[in-house]
């Protein structure tokens, strides 16, 4: 064995090796991160008194924040709102994109069924008479996020838990929880 044995050293090598280095580096700042939302408003559009029922159309306006270093592009879904553990009513999400590292605002048609209210009638009275009501809103949203030439689908869900002014629909307090899952194909 030769102690002084010379190792070739090439530009190919060595580029190859950069390389490498970038690619794991840009994989591991790449790792997917859960975006973030918030409800900024509710306004009330329309309110429909049909005795002994009340049905409500509320616009919703959400703040979104993508923090991932690529756009993502999803499909249209609806999201339930509960009150009491009852389904309340919906509010519809069009499909849409996001760029990355962004922030936008949502606005999300509602529509809350009375009936349910109906039968909750004195937590809700009690929560009217406080100015606190306690809603809870479930959504599942699936797209695509492309990363080079490659589309990795996924699946947000999204809970929330939203305490509002029945009054005046004023957001007095949140809690939201959001999961992301990426498939790999």
């Amino acid at each position: 064995m030769s102690m002084g044995k010379r190792v070739k050293w090439s530009w190919g090598s060595a580029l190859v090796g950069a390389a490498s280095g970038v690619a794991a580096t840009a994989l591991l700042s790449a790792k997917p991160k859960d975006p973030t939302f918030h409800l900024i408003s509710i306004n009330l559009t329309t309110f429909k008194l049909n005795l002994p029922v009340l049905d409500a159309e509320l616009l919703l306006t959400v703040h979104v924040s993508n923090p991932n270093i690529v756009p993502i592009h999803y499909s249209s879904t609806t999201m339930s709102i509960f009150y009491e553990g009852s389904l309340l009513g919906s509010a519809q999400v069009e499909a849409g994109s996001q760029a990355p590292h962004s922030c936008q605002l949502l606005r999300l048609p509602a529509r809350l069924r009375g009936l349910e209210l109906a039968h909750h009638a004195g937590r809700f009275i009690a929560d009217v008479a406080r100015r606190e009501m306690v809603l809870d809103a479930v959504v599942d949203i699936a797209g695509t996020a492309k990363v080079l030439w490659w589309d990795h689908k996924f699946k947000v869900r999204v809970e929330s838990r939203v305490t509002v002014d029945p009054v005046f629909f004023e957001v007095i307090d949140q809690d939201n929880k959001s999961e992301m899952e990426v498939f790999v194909a």
